[in-house]
C-alpha cells in the first residue's frame, strides 16, 4: 500500500504572505495537491482581486509541477484550467466534469456520508473528502467522522481524502486507527499554514518525513 499523498490547502494570509509561505512549502516537494482556498478574499475585495491573487497562486504551483483545485468556484477552475472542490452545496460535480474534461481534479466534500461518498463516485469526481477527522480549527463545529465509517469508505472504489484537524502530532493516530485503509489524501491546512514563514519548509519536511513511514 503505497503512502497518502500531502494535499495543501492555502489559508486566508495577505497574498504577499501566503505567495512567501507556499514557496516555501513548494519547494519541499512533498505537496501533491493544492487548493486555492480564500474565503476572506471573496468577501472583502472586487472580481478583479480574486483573479489577480488566483493567477498569482497558480503560477506558483504551476512552476513546482502541483495540481491545484480551486475551492468552490468552478468559473475560476475553468478560466485558469485547473481542478476543482466541491462542497455539497457548491455545485454538481458531472457538471463540472463536463466543462473541465476529464484530465483535472475534481474532489467533493461528503463529511462523514458514505451515500455522499458513493454518490461522488457516481457522478466522476477524483476523490472524496470525509472529514472532519480530529477537532478542527478551521471548523469547530463540524461533526467527526468515525474510523470504521472511513475504513468502509475507503474500500468503494473512490480514492479517499481526509481531512479536518490533521496535524503531525496526530497523523500517526490517523494511521493506526485506520489499520492499513488506504489514503489517497490528507488534507492540512492549520498544521502548516498557521505558523510563521521561517518555520513553514520545516513543517513539510517533518510531513514528509511522517508519510515517507506511513
Amino acid at each position: 500500500m503505497s503512502s497518502p499523498k500531502l494535499y495543501l490547502l492555502t489559508n486566508d494570509d495577505e497574498i504577499t504572505t501566503l505567495i512567501d509561505k507556499l514557496e516555501r512549502a513548494l519547494d519541499t516537494g512533498v505537496v501533491s495537491l493544492l487548493q486555492i482556498r480564500r474565503k476572506a478574499t471573496l468577501k472583502q475585495y472586487d472580481l478583479a482581486t480574486v483573479y489577480q491573487e488566483a493567477e498569482l497562486l497558480v503560477s506558483l504551483a504551476d512552476e513546482y509541477d502541483v495540481d491545484v483545485v480551486m475551492n468552490d468556484d468552478l468559473e475560476l477552475a475553468s478560466h485558469f484550467c485547473t481542478g476543482l472542490h466541491l462542497g455539497q452545496r457548491d455545485g454538481s460535480v458531472a457538471v463540472a466534469r463536463e466543462i473541465l474534461g476529464n484530465d483535472v481534479v475534481i474532489g467533493r466534500t461528503c463529511h462523514s456520508d458514505i451515500a455522499l461518498f458513493k454518490q461522488a463516485k457516481k457522478e466522476g469526481a477524483t476523490y472524496g473528502a470525509m472529514g472532519t477527522v480530529f477537532a478542527s480549527l478551521t471548523k469547530p463545529k463540524a461533526g467527526l467522522v468515525s474510523m470504521p465509517t472511513l475504513q468502509k469508505t475507503a474500500n468503494l472504489g473512490l480514492p479517499l481524502c481526509v481531512i479536518g484537524g490533521i496535524a503531525l502530532d496526530n497523523a500517526y493516530q490517523l494511521r493506526d486507527g485506520l489499520a492499513g485503509t488506504p489514503l489517497e489524501y490528507i488534507a492540512v491546512t492549520a498544521d502548516i499554514m498557521s505558523h510563521s514563514s521561517d518555520t513553514i519548509a520545516a513543517k513539510c519536511r517533518a510531513w514528509q518525513l511522517k508519510l515517507q513511514n506511513w
